[in-house]
C-alpha cells in the first residue's frame, strides 16, 4: 500500500492511496493481521475475477483510458481506478516468458488506486480534473481543492 503525499498547500496533506498488487508476485510478506482475516494473498490477481467481484456486488467497472500497455478501468461512482496490464512485454525485446509464474501476464491487475481527484468532475477528455484546480462554488458558497 502506498499514500500520496502533497504540500502545495502548506502542510502536507494526503491525496490518494494505491495498492500495489503487483508486487505480491515476488513473494513478498504480508502482514499476519491481512492473513489471519482474509487468509493467504494469491501471488497475481486477475482483472476478469476482481471485475465479477465488483459486478457481483451491482457496481459497473468501466474503461477509463485504454491506450498503452496498462489499461485503466474506474468502478462507477466510487473514484477508485484498476490498472490492468495489456502488454507484459512492452519494450518488444522478447524476453518475457509467459510460462514463468513469476512473470507478470495481460489481464493482471497492476494496482488499484483512489485519489479524491476523481472523485470530482470529469474534464473534457472524460478524465479527471487536474489536481489542484479548484471546484466551482458549492451550495453552501465555498470553493474547495481538488
Amino acid at each position: 500500500m502506498e499514500l500520496s503525499f502533497s504540500d502545495v498547500e502548506g502542510l502536507p496533506s494526503c491525496f490518494g492511496i494505491s495498492v500495489q498488487v503487483h508486487r505480491l508476485i515476488h513473494g513478498l510478506s504480508v502482514p499476519t493481521a491481512l492473513t489471519g482475516k482474509y487468509g493467504e494473498f494469491a501471488p497475481r490477481v486477475r482483472f476478469t475475477e476482481l471485475q465479477a467481484a465488483i459486478l457481483s456486488l451491482g457496481c459497473a467497472v468501466e474503461p477509463d483510458d485504454l491506450s498503452g500497455d496498462v489499461h485503466r478501468y474506474r468502478a462507477a461512482g466510487s473514484g477508485a481506478r484498476i490498472f490492468v496490464i495489456d502488454d507484459p512485454d512492452p519494450y518488444g525485446d522478447g524476453d518475457h516468458d509467459a510460462d514463468d509464474q513469476e512473470a507478470h501476464r495481460a489481464g493482471d491487475v497492476w494496482a488499484l488506486s483512489v485519489f479524491p481527484a476523481w472523485w470530482g468532475r470529469v474534464g473534457s477528455e472524460g478524465r479527471p480534473s487536474s489536481w489542484g484546480e479548484r471546484r466551482p462554488k458549492e451550495a453552501n458558497g465555498q470553493g474547495s481543492h481538488v
